[in-house]
């Protein structure tokens, strides 16, 4: 049995949560998310309490029952905290600022890398650092992960962008090897 899909999911104060057929419809301001479940979990709001239930009882049905409580529960966490991701970079003349809402990044090649910055989502660069804040979390995630793909670090020198929390493991270069 899910663990996940039993617990309740409490609304937070200013976030509005309807449910119309099978799909759950959360505001909160002008910021509308919608969550599609196609039938897959029964869906039970009460004041200020989301409940998800089983429809089926073999493992498919479970494991939706797990998931869409815990994409619910994102979307609302989203909506009331936010979510955020920070990257960092390193490497000789590696720069990037925010110009409106293009990201642009030196990294080392030839050109400028421009990133256009998606509806949702905010970036702040300070010194060396990348933060990017939105009330998606996927969205959030999504744009770290392309963000960190132009330029991924590499083991020898340490160059490149890293999530802050990634751990880089440093490989002995030529000189080291062969002593």
């Amino acid at each position: 049995m899910s663990r996940i899909g039993k617990r309740p999911v409490t609304i937070a104060k200013g976030i509005d949560c309807k449910v119309e057929g099978t799909k759950l419809i959360v505001t909160k301001g002008k910021i509308t998310e919608e969550l599609e479940t196609h039938g897959r979990v029964g869906i039970k709001a009460e004041e200020g309490v989301v409940n998800f239930e089983l429809v089926g009882d073999d493992k498919q049905s479970r494991s939706y029952w797990g998931t869409y409580r815990a994409l619910f529960a994102n979307i609302i966490e989203g909506l009331d905290k936010g979510f955020s991701k920070s990257l960092e970079f390193n490497g000789v003349g590696y720069r990037a600022q925010v110009k409106g809402k293009v990201l642009n990044l030196q990294l080392g090649y030839s050109h400028d890398i421009n990133y256009d910055i998606p509806e949702g989502i905010e970036i702040a660069v300070e010194k060396n650092t990348i933060t990017i804040k939105g009330h998606n979390k996927q969205q959030v995630g999504q744009v770290a992960a392309e963000i960190r793909e132009m330029r991924p670090p590499e083991p020898y020198k340490g160059k490149g962008i890293k999530y802050s929390d990634e751990v880089i493991v440093r490989k002995a270069g030529k000189a080291a090897a062969s002593s």
